[in-house]
């Protein structure tokens, strides 16, 4: 009996969701959910602000792959995967190099599989913002939340590693440097 590896599977993009449905219902079905115990879909978590609301949405890390933590030594196993419908295949070795399999599956080394899983988990506790559009030095921004709600300001410096901006504010006709999370801001679109 060999041991559980992660693989990477291709699917056609945009489908990953229901390929791995696919993939996990036809597992059950074959009661093979024990070769095959996880099926993931790295996915990370981006919070935008539209009308003055936090949304959150799910994008994939990698649109088209899937990830399987399989034991491919049982001789169903990878005909079911590879059979599914909006799967197309396993990532497979180069047919180019000689020191590999060519076209067989080539399970992921426990660095990367680890900095995967290190992403999801993380994603998963995170409660700060990412953005799909920073902020640039000397754009106007409006504040949407907080104690200057409504106030109207410049980024004055962006520290994206901790995802806060410093905005100058005009309070009583004096200009005052306010910290604020992403999260509390939105372009202005005047």
């Amino acid at each position: 009996m060999s041991e559980l590896k992660w693989y990477v599977v291709r699917s056609v993009s945009g489908q990953e969701k229901k390929a791995k449905a696919y993939l996990e219902t036809e597992l059950a079905r074959h009661n093979l959910t024990e070769y095959v115990p996880q099926v993931l879909i790295p996915i990370e978590k981006v919070f935008e602000m539209r009308n003055g609301k936090k949304r959150v949405r799910e994008r994939n890390l990698y649109p088209g792959y899937i990830i399987v933590h399989a034991e491919l030594g049982h001789g169903e196993v990878d005909h079911i995967i590879t059979s599914t419908p909006g799967i197309i295949g396993f990532l497979a070795g180069d047919k180019d190099k000689k020191d590999q399999n060519p076209g067989k599956p080539v399970p992921l080394h426990i660095s990367e599989v680890n900095r995967i899983l290190g992403i999801v988990e993380a994603q998963e506790e995170q409660t700060s913002a990412v953005l799909d559009k920073p902020y640039v030095v000397g754009e106007t921004v409006k504040v949407v939340d907080g104690p200057f709600n409504g106030f109207e300001g410049t980024v004055d410096e962006v520290f994206e590693e901790r995802k806060k901006l410093n905005v100058v504010v005009k309070i009583f006709g004096r200009s005052q440097p306010v910290e604020l999370a992403y999260t509390q801001v939105e372009k202005s679109i005047s």
